[in-house]
């Protein structure tokens, strides 16, 4: 099962659409929690993430910190890591669910496709044109790593200026699948 971990800081209406995308996987048993690892919002984020039964804490330090911290606290053996205003394709729950339960020959990790809901069918080829040729995944994407695997590299790193990106990059392009599922930010 799944340990899904949001960082947040002022994050209240983003936060919203992303956790909506969520509930299939909960009522289905397949997400065991809700980490919101904030920043320090001044906004409505702890009210939105109380409301949707998440696990809401306040972090000091940097990004990195916040991220790894989380992963700490998780009780999943995977964790998935994603951006407030992310939604994802319905479909994603059957896909993720297909990643984790699948016996892995080495460590890996997944990621979502780019796009849009009804984007354009040229859009959508470029789009896995540059993943065909080794274009690295994105933070906005969502990560989900197995727990042990995130612990074995380190986790975040506490001081990198992008935390997120710096992890995809440790964790490599070889070692990330990457789901057909589509992954966009909320309008």
């Amino acid at each position: 099962m799944l340990s899904v971990i949001i960082p947040t800081r002022n994050s209240e209406r983003a936060l919203v659409s992303t956790l909506a995308c969520l509930v299939p996987a909960a009522l289905e048993g397949f997400i065991a929690e809700v980490l919101v690892a904030d920043g320090g919002s001044r906004d409505d984020t702890a009210i939105v993430a109380d409301a949707a039964g998440c696990k809401f804490t306040v972090l000091q330090g940097s990004l990195g910190e916040r991220l790894k911290a989380a992963a700490a606290s998780a009780r999943a053996p995977w964790l998935f890591f994603l951006r407030p205003g992310t939604i994802l394709d319905p479909p994603w729950v059957g896909e993720a669910r297909r990643f984790v339960e699948r016996p892995a020959p080495k460590p890996c990790a997944a990621t979502f496709r780019r796009g849009a809901p009804g984007q354009a069918a040229l859009r959508d080829a470029l789009s896995l044109l540059a993943a065909a040729l080794g274009a690295a995944p994105r933070p906005e994407q969502g990560l989900i790593v197995a727990k042990d695997f995130y612990q074995q590299i380190g986790g975040h790193a506490a001081r990198a200026a992008d935390p997120e990106a710096e992890l995809i990059r440790r964790i490599g392009r070889r070692r990330i699948t990457r789901l057909a599922s589509i992954a966009f930010a909320a309008r």
